[in-house]
């Protein structure tokens, strides 16, 4: 198997599932032909039967075979958004650490992705409107991450002076946050206005 294809699939595993343009970005952008080169690699994964495709959008959406979710699911527009900020970010400076979904376990918090992108972050994507009941558990969460220390044995840490990362909610709506949280959260629209700010 060729190095572009073992490095396709790996970022299907990491990202759950890829749009053909995602995949593009990713593999193909300083092809001069990447859309119909990204569509014979593309086609050559599935018929060896290395990818599944879902085929009920256009762009097509890959994912690695066997499919961590189902053809239907959900969640599928918000794996893509998380890959849209991954993009987002490389395209201003790309980040050291991305890690989509990472698992701390039971009671604690799921961020959308875990990133070291000058300093370590933690970022909720929020494409729906959650209550504020969601959100004070979603904080009780990182809260109880945070006390328990488990971040500072992290491999990226600076064992000298741990932090915790801060969290960056991505939203079109403001969230109330609970004052004297022991860890910064930061609002914003998008990746270009956290950089700005």
């Amino acid at each position: 198997m060729r190095e572009r294809d073992k490095a396709i699939l790996k970022d299907l595993e990491r990202f759950r599932c890829l749009s053909r343009d995602d995949i593009i970005k990713l593999h193909f952008s300083s092809i001069k032909d990447g859309i119909n080169s990204a569509n014979r690699v593309l086609r050559r994964l599935r018929d060896r039967g290395e990818v599944e495709v879902i085929t009920s959008q256009a762009p097509y959406i890959y994912a690695a075979k066997p499919s961590p979710i189902k053809r239907d699911s959900q969640k599928i527009p918000h794996y893509l958004e998380i890959a849209s900020v991954y993009h987002q970010m490389t395209k201003l400076r790309s980040p050291d650490v991305f890690v989509p979904e990472p698992k701390y376990g039971k009671g604690l918090p799921e961020p959308d992705a875990f990133t070291i992108w000058g300093k370590p972050l933690f970022i909720e994507v929020q494409r729906n409107q959650f209550t504020p009941t969601v959100w004070a558990d979603k904080f009780a969460r990182y809260r109880t991450l945070y006390h328990r220390g488990d971040i500072t044995k992290e491999p990226w840490q600076n064992k000298l002076a741990p932090v915790f990362p801060w969290l960056i909610i991505l939203t079109q709506h403001r969230i109330p946050v609970p004052e004297a949280l022991p860890f910064r959260v930061l609002q914003f629209r998008s990746i270009g206005e956290l950089i700005k700010a």
